[in-house]
Formats: C-alpha cells, sequence, structure tokens
C-alpha cells in the first residue's frame, strides 16, 4: 500500500528539481520568482490540501464497515467543498498576487518574473484540491497505485509543457517563468481529468457522482479536514519562521540549513507514505469494530518504518560531505552543516515514530488532536528555542538543529503517548 504513495511523493521532489532546472537557464530573478512562487502557491493552498485527510479518514471507515457502496461519498463531498472554497479563494489570491509578493520581497526583477507565475499557478488551486480529494479516496480504498499512475502522467506533461512554453518550442510563444507556472497549472487540471476518468470507470458502484452528500456526510467531512488543513497551513508558516530565524544568525546558515532542510523533506518522504498507509489500515479496522486490530496495525507499521527510515539516514550519518557536497561548494558553509547532518541521520529512524502514528490518528478521524500536538509543539515550544538559542545566544548551527532534532523526537513521544492511550478510537467519523 505504502510503495506507490512513495514512488508518488518521490516523483513530486525530482518534478520540482526539473522545473529549477528548466527555469534556472533564465537566470537568478526567473529562479528566485518561481521559487518565491512556488512557496506562496503552497502556502495559500495549505487550507485546500487537508481535504484529503477528511476523505481518506471517511472512505477507509465506510470500506471497512462493509459499506463500500457509499465509499465515494466522502469523495463527492471533498469535491463539493474544494468547489465551492477553492474558486472564490483562488480568485481573491489572483487579484492579490503583487501584494503577496511583496511581503517577501521588494526587488522589482523578482516581482516582474514571480507574480505571472503565481498567478497562473494559482488558477490550478481548485484542481488541486480536487487532486488532495482524489487522493484520500484512493489511499482510503486501497488503490494508491492509481494515485501513482496520474502523477506520473501529470509530470510527464509538466516536463513537456515546461520545454514548450519556456523556451517556445513547438510553435509556443518563449514565456519564460510564466510559461513554467502555465505549464504546471495544466498539468494539474490534465490529473484532475484523469482522476475522473478512473472514478466513473472504477469507482461508479460506490456511489461516484452518483447524488449530493447530505448535510451531515458534509459536515462530517469538514469537521476532519479543517484542522488537516490548518495543520499544513502552520506547518508551512512554521518553516517559514525557521528559515527567517536561521537567516537572522547568518547566511551561511542559511544556505546550510535549506540544503538540510530539502535533504530532511526527501528523507522523510517513505515515512509519509507509511503513515497514509497506516492511516487506511487503521480506519478500515476501525470500520469493522477491531480497536485492538487498528492499534497493532499503527505499530506494526511504525516499525517497519523505523527499519527503512534508519537505512535511508545512514548516508547522511556516516559519508555527509559527499551528500552535502552535491549541494554546497563553499568549503566553509560545507564544514558548517557537516555535524548537524550527521545528528539528522542518526535520528531519522526515531521520526518516522511520530510520521506514521500521526498520520494513523488522522485515520481514526482525531484530527483535532493532532493539530493541537502539532501545532503546540512547532510555535510553542520549537520555534521560540529556536530564537533563544540561535539569534539570542549565538550559540551556532549545530545547536539549531540539535533543537531541531529534539523537537521531533519530543513529537514521536508525544504521538506515541497519545496512540497508546486509545482516545483516537472514540473519535466519529
Amino acid at each position: 500500500m505504502a510503495l506507490p504513495i512513495i514512488v508518488g511523493m518521490l516523483s513530486q521532489n525530482v518534478l520540482n528539481l526539473v522545473d529549477t532546472a528548466f527555469v534556472g537557464a533564465l537566470g537568478d530573478n526567473a529562479l528566485a520568482g518561481v521559487g518565491l512562487g512556488g512557496f506562496l502557491n503552497f502556502l495559500t493552498s495549505a487550507l485546500v490540501l487537508g481535504i484529503s485527510a477528511g476523505v481518506q479518514a471517511m472512505a477507509s471507515r465506510r470500506v471497512g464497515e462493509g459499506r463500500r457502496d457509499q465509499a465515494a461519498v466522502a469523495l463527492n463531498g471533498g469535491l463539493l467543498i474544494v468547489l465551492g472554497f477553492a474558486v472564490p479563494w483562488s480568485a481573491l489570491l489572483h487579484w492579490l498576487a503583487p501584494n503577496l509578493f511583496g511581503l517577501v520581497t521588494h526587488d522589482a526583477a523578482v516581482l516582474e518574473q514571480g507574480v505571472p507565475y503565481l498567478r497562473a499557478r494559482l488558477v490550478a488551486m481548485v484542481a488541486m484540491g480536487a487532486n488532495f480529494a482524489f487522493r484520500g479516496f484512493w489511499n482510503g480504498t486501497d488503490r494508491s497505485s492509481l494515485y501513482m499512475r496520474t502523477l506520473v502522467t501529470m509530470h510527464v506533461t509538466n516536463i513537456v509543457l515546461d520545454w514548450a512554453l519556456i523556451y517556445g518550442h513547438l510553435g509556443a510563444p518563449a514565456m519564460g517563468a510564466e510559461g513554467a507556472g502555465i505549464a504546471s497549472a495544466i498539468a494539474t487540471f490534465v490529473g484532475t481529468a484523469q482522476y475522473f476518468y478512473l472514478g466513473a470507470k472504477t469507482a461508479r458502484g460506490e456511489g461516484f457522482l452518483r447524488g449530493l452528500p447530505d448535510r451531515q456526510s458534509l459536515a462530517t467531512i469538514a469537521r476532519l479536514s479543517i484542522p488537516a488543513s490548518l495543520q499544513q497551513l502552520f506547518f508551512a508558516g512554521g518553516m517559514t519562521a525557521f528559515m527567517a530565524l536561521v537567516g537572522s544568525v547568518g547566511t551561511q546558515e542559511l544556505a546550510a540549513s535549506k540544503v538540510m532542510l530539502d535533504l530532511l523533506l526527501v528523507a522523510i518522504l517513505p515515512s509519509l507514505g507509511f503513515g497514509l498507509a497506516a492511516a487506511s489500515l487503521v480506519g478500515q479496522a476501525l470500520g469493522r469494530g477491531e480497536v485492538d486490530d487498528a492499534r497493532r496495525w499503527a505499530w506494526e507499521v511504525v516499525r517497519l518504518a523505523m527499519v527503512v527510515s534508519g537505512a535511508i539516514g545512514l548516508p547522511a550519518l556516516f559519508f555527509p560531505e559527499l551528500l552535502l557536497g552535491l549541494f554546497l561548494h563553499d568549503p566553509a558553509t560545507l564544514a558548517l552543516a557537516v555535524t548537524p547532518m550527521r545528528i539528522v541521520g542518526g535520528t531519522l529512524a526515531l521520526d518516522a515514530v511520530g510520521l506514521v502514528l500521526m498520520n494513523a490518528m488522522l485515520g481514526a478521524g482525531d484530527n483535532r488532536r493532532v493539530l493541537v500536538l502539532s501545532l503546540g509543539l512547532q510555535w510553542g515550544l520549537f520555534l521560540p528555542l529556536v530564537w533563544f538559542i540561535g539569534p539570542h545566544l549565538g550559540l551556532g548551527l549545530t545547536a539549531i538543529w540539535i533543537a531541531q532534532v529534539g523537537y521531533r523526537g519530543l513529537q514521536s513521544v508525544a504521538f506515541g503517548r497519545a496512540w497508546a492511550s486509545g482516545a483516537w478510537a472514540h473519535a466519529q467519523v
């Protein structure tokens, strides 16, 4: 179940690298504009992306209850919520795009490149939200391979359109950074079209597009999705705040942290994939009324994720210079990052515990507890600690990343205790 999800997530990171390579040839201003535009698109779309957790929790629960003919009701409701929210929200953001960009940069050349890119990406927000709703449904009904298959189609489409629209090939105008945004938006809509085709082909018997969900179903989806959406929003904001705090310590520290954070986000993808699989297994077990089975599934997935994540962390633990040297070419910056990179690699297995159990709780429908724990640890503890250690005391990059690793370890302990308490079994889905 987890493997197609992991491959799909990895392909998204590869796509980001390909986009960066295409736009990088246009110069630093275009690269900065696209980079900031992509971040702003993610941040402003975070409120839509949480729909995946709500749909997956409901769909997996219906499968476990033996009511598979109603599993797609959650998907129908998710699509309706996305349509009602994303269209006006993205239209407002499209109008405000210059003001949004002005919050993160005052460079006129970067604004000239980034604003059209962001506006193009915002057009596809409704498609992005729909795709996440489908992702939750496919994962919740044990069809994650359909999710992976569609992502491959989207990425191939985006690469071809990047080549055509950025540089003006195949008779298309050379649109530069704006062309990259248009390519990504079109690829996102292509993915949505394929999802609807696959839904009509495989999920009609489960209620896909066969009538509107009732008010109670819509309320349940919203109740499950809103905490997940807020968690996404505050997580993105917290990552930005972390980088800003590191940047106030020094430019070399910021460059080193940017590379380490990118590597960390790739390294934890398998744990996230296992977590999404655990969410489906837990939801289905609870639908069958087998609470003990749900509890065991989560711990079994944790054990597997720890083995895989521990293996992934070994290169960072034993060969950090080799890994970091692919991205950092200044010897002083590289030297700063070596010890923190070892610490990250050595604790990656512990990080897997929190990621899997957090998603297992989302699968059980205990979304509010997940929001409270995640928000409290990141904003209430970690970020103030980084400010105190870094800008205030000036203890350096290694101390900052020890705080980062400690925070994620504490998150694993917190979710472990929350899962062991069994309170998640009483969530209504």
